[in-house]
């Protein structure tokens, strides 16, 4: 409910505090985009998020030179902006011009934190960047600030970025480690004993900055952010439905909603299937899961194929299931190519042929396939080896697509297969690169 005073008093306790220390991200969002866009910040929840808008704001105090009071911040989440409505966002706004009448003349910059909270908050920001100066930003920890109703109630006019949890550079930078080219022995130890550390245990904000709780913070990010969380958003009366689902797409490679429906009544649970449709997609619209689909030129085809399903950070497989390295090592790949930007399904997909074999991901630009990438952890095991140099180079012929790699637990080299050449290197140098 709308309350004058309520608001004054949140706008003004953000003008009053220190902005927390926010560490820098490998995200470049340009400060002042044309004012008639949003810039949207996506991810899961304790990604850092919001630590990337103090991380912006602080650019802007520092760097731009702008005061603090032409900036208006709100997190959505706070308990006291409970129960706003779309219109009232305009009173919002209102209060902020009576506090500070000075910026009715000049630019600012609006700083929206979790805005899926607020119903329809989308008309209020049609209306904000067609009559205001204001730089807009927007975050979310929902996918549906992507759909393509609110793509269409803003005529296209945002621009989405996601947010994951640290990348292993960013992990390294938290850590005050640097990685160049050549390294002494030592150096390539700490490297190495801090790649184990985020291999196994991921890049949670939380968890890297505070290592000694870090299974702590794991259990209570799924207990609370993913649990009750999405028990509470969806208002799920099967709870324990949900916490099964949630540990079976963890440890499954495909998922079958069929066959998990069949799997849940030798346990005797009465749920229907357009139930577990819905429970799958509310995981994946939090960014808990990854649905990665067999790439095929027929959009019909793409989407009955049966998804790959790929964790928000490798601490939740660690955590439930244990150490399984092929499975960390081909998630950790998943997760870095979405941070380099390859949108899952329209350009990151898998491969897979209904006699057997498989390329683990494709990507995709335009109607061309730019790259092939095969995950294995261990190449000295013939056999293994043999059957992903197979599939790598079927596809390549299918697909024409010369950019062939393997990512590897160890081994890097270059090796030449009936003309085509194939690259193999491991996990954590590839993580450091910047190219696919």
């Amino acid at each position: 409910m709308f309350n004058k005073n309520t608001i004054a008093e949140v706008i003004l306790d953000f003008q009053k505090d220190d902005l927390p220390q926010a560490s820098p991200r490998n995200l470049k969002v340009d400060l002042e985009l044309p004012l008639k866009r949003a810039t949207t910040i996506l991810g899961p929840r304790r990604s850092g998020k919001t630590y990337y808008f103090f991380y912006l704001i602080k650019n802007l105090l520092e760097q731009k030179g702008i005061t603090k009071e032409r900036i208006l911040y709100l997190n959505f989440e706070d308990q006291r902006l409970a129960g706003l409505t779309s219109k009232d966002l305009t009173g919002v706004l209102e209060v902020f011009y009576e506090l500070f009448p000075q910026n009715k003349t000049k630019k600012i910059w609006l700083f929206f934190d979790e805005i899926q909270n607020i119903v329809h908050w989308e008309k209020f920001i049609r209306t904000v960047l067609d009559k205001e100066k204001a730089y807009v930003f927007l975050s979310g920890s929902s996918s549906k600030l992507l759909s393509r109703e609110i793509a269409t109630a803003l005529r296209g006019r945002t621009i989405s970025y996601l947010v994951l949890p640290f990348s292993f550079q960013e992990f390294l930078t938290i850590k005050n480690i640097h990685y160049q080219n050549y390294l002494a022995s030592s150096e390539k130890a700490k490297l190495m004993s801090a790649f184990s550390e985020y291999f196994l245990w991921g890049g949670y904000p939380e968890a890297v900055i505070y290592p000694q709780a870090k299974e702590k913070i794991i259990n209570e990010i799924i207990e609370v952010t993913i649990y009750q969380d999405l028990i509470e958003r969806h208002k799920i009366r099967n709870t324990k439905a949900v916490k099964i689902m949630f540990n079976h797409l963890l440890k499954a490679k495909e998922f079958s909603v069929h066959k998990f429906f069949n799997f849940l009544k030798t346990l005797n649970f009465k749920i229907s299937k357009t139930t577990l449709y819905n429970y799958l997609e509310y995981f994946n619209d939090a960014f808990v899961f990854f649905p990665l689909r067999r790439f095929d030129y027929s959009m019909k085809n793409l989407e009955q194929s049966l998804p790959k399903i790929y964790a928000v950070d490798n601490a939740l497989i660690t955590k439930i299931i244990g150490e399984e390295k092929s499975k960390l090592l081909e998630n950790s790949v998943l997760l870095e190519l979405l941070r380099r930007g390859y949108e899952l399904n329209r350009e990151l997909f898998y491969y897979s042929w209904p006699n057997g074999g498989e390329v683990d991901f494709l990507i995709k630009k335009g109607r061309k396939i730019v790259g092939l990438i095969q995950v294995c952890l261990d190449v000295n095991d013939f056999a293994t080896k043999e059957r992903e140099i197979k599939s790598l180079l079927k596809a390549s012929e299918e697909l024409r697509c010369d950019n062939l790699l393997i990512i590897t637990g160890d081994y890097e080299a270059k090796e030449k297969i009936k003309n085509q050449t194939i690259s193999y290197i491991p996990l954590w140098k590839w993580l450091l690169q910047e190219k696919i």
